[in-house]
């Protein structure tokens, strides 16, 4: 995968390479969070699903319905909400089959979703149903506990510092959306 996708999610890369391949697409509000285009998807399309263990492998998941979009939207037999759709369903169904197996595994009887996919109303109905078929309780948030948090950006700045990284108080500006993954990982070799 190209570095110009790095420190993006998923669905940005997904109509990055829409928008690439020359499909004529409008930008999804916001896929991640369960928008009004994934909501619009009726139609299911399959794509590569591959759970081992506890691992999952999403490549070519994006490659498979990059090859297949600009056809399967300029014939009409699937709209860009369709694939929006069929992307999120299909990695949410692997990321709830790996949560199961955890589990399982340590016994646990409880599910809690953080990080910004963390607010999909999609993922959390499906990790739901999961947790009810096995008699446990599932704990999820809105926006507000779901985005990057103070303490993370914090952390981020300590390793920072701490590796010889600083900046100069004249070029130090403030970004009310900073994302520790869009970090430049200095203190790690």
């Amino acid at each position: 995968m190209s570095n110009k996708y790095w420190g993006r999610g998923l669905e940005d890369e997904f109509y990055v390479r829409l928008k690439e391949a020359g499909l004529n697409v409008s930008r999804p509000t916001n896929i991640s969070t369960g928008s009004e285009d994934t909501f619009r998807g009726k139609k299911f399309l399959h794509l590569p699903y591959t759970v081992k263990g506890m691992d999952v492998s999403f490549s070519g998941i994006l490659s498979n319905i990059e090859k297949q979009a600009p056809h399967l939207i300029s014939s009409k037999q699937y709209t860009p909400e369709d694939l929006c759709y069929s992307l999120q369903e299909t990695i949410f169904a692997m990321l709830v089959e790996i949560t199961e197996r955890a589990m399982s595994h340590c016994g646990s009887q409880a599910v809690l979703i953080v990080g910004g996919v963390g607010c999909n109303l999609r993922l959390q109905e499906m990790m739901n149903i999961m947790c009810e078929e096995r008699g446990a309780k599932l704990y999820a948030t809105d926006e507000r506990f779901c985005i990057d948090k103070g303490a993370m950006i914090a952390q981020a700045g300590i390793e920072m510092f701490q590796s010889g990284t600083t900046t100069p108080w004249d070029l130090v500006t403030c970004t009310q959306r900073y994302r520790t993954d869009e970090v430049e990982v200095t203190w790690r070799s």
